[in-house]
């Protein structure tokens, strides 16, 4: 199917699209990639621009419908993309690949509302140049109508409200910071599923952005289609100056001054190699208790609290309440209250539940300030800063989730949150681990500080001293179970036994001998646990390493059981 005109010849026209790139010569990189794309011969310096951001021979003679442009910030991708939209609109007869009088859809799906509201004002200025204004049948502010039964949209990334059209192009913008929502589902790879049973049989798929990390849509047709004469899919990667020279040289050299990794993604159209996940969403998943998504106070648990602040206007407020049930932390409640809201409301919410689970003293972020511990005090709470940041929490947090040392809650929002953190590595080398870029972890904050915080180490003195001071602030003692496996310790009538401990498991730190946990201690090279007599006997009955290790103890409390 040929347009009534070609595209270059649209955008050389001062009565079509020639208005918005008067300076032909810095737009010459982005002449040459439409013609690539809608099949138009290039000339000898056409051909260098176009093997040297596709890594390819010589373009396909009939174009191409599938194309991922990986371009810097402030490359000209928005306005392009708009240029498109109005071109495949405007020019072309999508008649023949629609049926029963349905109407064609170009859509547009942006990041979030503000990058979709600067392609659609590109957009509708040129749609109103006096040749097409009168095409225009109706418009609002994500929808322009025109009278050839073409519609242009623009959308938000969600993969739910893209089904229900027949798209015949699809105009994908930074999709590689499409954010994820509360389900846990990639957005770019379903939001693309969702796209291609939808389109037409010769739809446009253009998927334009910025690289960031290494994962997603984009990342995958770099590393598949990237230098590839055979594959249908074009791939073209280009730095902003390449394809707008207009943005000062001094600008982005100062970017890359300023944070080299940055600026190699943002400016240079580098993957950045600097940010991994941080923890699969399998891991995750498999500490879930389905089903439960809040747990009663129980007479005789000691209870931990961690709250994350916010002041209100941008960020969540969220609390997370846990306790420790012998080798693991269990997630007790979750609670978030998201903006507006006043933040003085929210204390006395929090406050109320926090004493319905009797917690006296809790946990906040690092970062919160005075005001925090001031309001929660008037309500009888005391609010103590964490000693480490979110960072580390999570750091922290991680071997929790490994090994399964975690019950969390069937919480979807909390569990994307947690799968969607970003390990970084700084200059220094030092690592850190935080949200992705338009993303918020306010829960995955509050839950693994209350992970930590009910975590800790196992037979080590801060474990004793913590079970002590929980204990006297706990408002009903006699109801308070032994310490064991809450933090480490047990405080028994019974007497205990010394078993010196096989190599193999001394670097463990601890162990539980039915339901107890007992900790290990070091004397000189040796490690060493106390337990009870009568776990000593099951131990030394039934495993030979420990039984040869401690001969002597193991004949005596054998001979124990079978006089």
């Amino acid at each position: 199917m040929r347009p009534a005109i070609d595209i270059i010849s649209a955008v050389r026209d001062p009565d079509i699209f020639g208005a918005w790139f008067k300076d032909r010569a810095t737009w010459a990189a982005w002449f040459c990639l439409l013609k690539t794309l809608f099949a138009i011969p290039l000339d000898e310096a056409e051909l260098a621009i176009f093997r040297k951001h596709t890594g390819r021979s010589h373009p396909a003679p009939a174009g191409y419908f599938d194309v991922s442009l990986i371009v810097g910030r402030r490359g000209g991708k928005s306005l392009i993309l708009a240029l498109v939209a109005a071109f495949l609109a405007v020019f072309f007869d999508w008649r023949p690949y629609l049926t029963g009088g349905e109407s064609g859809t170009i859509i547009i799906v942006a990041a979030d509302k503000k990058q979709a509201a600067v392609t659609m004002a590109y957009l509708r200025e040129m749609l109103s140049i006096p040749l097409l204004k009168s095409m225009v049948v109706r418009e609002t502010e994500e929808l322009i109508g025109l009278s050839n039964g073409v519609v242009v949209e623009v959308a938000v990334s969600n993969f739910r409200t893209i089904r229900g059209r027949t798209i015949v192009a699809a105009l994908c913008d930074e999709l590689a910071f499409w954010t994820t929502d509360e389900s846990g589902s990639s957005p770019d790879r379903e939001i693309i599923a969702a796209l291609r049973p939808a389109m037409a049989t010769i739809a446009m798929l253009l998927k334009a952005s910025s690289p960031y990390a290494r994962r997603g849509v984009l990342w995958n047709d770099y590393k598949k289609h990237f230098g590839k004469d055979d594959s249908k899919t074009l791939v073209w990667q280009a730095d902003t100056r390449s394809m707008n020279e207009s943005v000062p040289e001094n600008f982005i050299a100062a970017a890359y001054e300023d944070d080299a990794a940055s600026a190699s993604a943002e400016y240079g159209a580098l993957f950045r190699t600097d940010i991994e996940g941080f923890v699969s969403r399998e891991v995750v998943e498999a500490c879930v208790a389905l089903g439960r998504f809040e747990m009663p106070p129980i007479t005789g648990l000691v209870y931990y609290g961690f709250v994350d602040p916010s002041g209100g206007s941008s960020d969540a407020m969220s609390l997370c309440i846990a306790h420790r049930e012998r080798d693991r932390s269990v997630i007790d409640v979750i609670r978030e209250v998201t903006p507006p809201f006043s933040p003085e409301e929210v204390v006395s919410d929090f406050a109320a539940l926090l004493k319905a689970y009797r917690i006296s003293t809790i946990t906040s972020d690092r970062y919160a300030g005075q005001w925090t511990a001031e309001r929660f005090r008037v309500h009888g709470i005391q609010c103590e800063q964490s000693a480490k940041p979110k960072s580390d929490l999570y750091k922290d947090m991680l071997p929790v989730l490994n090994s399964g040392g975690v019950e969390l809650l069937d919480h979807a929002k909390a569990i994307t949150q947690i799968c969607s953190l970003e390990r970084r590595t700084a200059r220094g080398g030092r690592d850190s681990i935080d949200h992705a870029p338009g993303q918020h972890d306010d829960l995955a904050n509050a839950i693994a500080g209350a992970v930590v915080g009910t975590s800790i180490a196992q037979g080590g003195a801060e474990g004793w001293i913590e079970y002590l001071r929980r204990q006297v602030e706990h408002a009903d003692l006699d109801s308070v179970r032994p310490a064991g496996p809450e933090f480490g310790y047990e405080i028994s009538p019974l007497p205990l036994v010394s078993i010196t401990v096989p190599q193999a498991v001394a670097n463990e730190g601890a162990m539980t001998i039915n339901g107890r946990l007992y900790g290990f201690r070091r004397i000189g090279t040796e490690a060493i646990v106390e337990v009870r007599r009568t776990d000593a006997a099951w131990l030394l009955s039934r495993s030979p390493p420990w039984r040869d290790l401690n001969s002597v103890l193991a004949a005596e409390l054998l001979n124990e059981e079978t006089a």
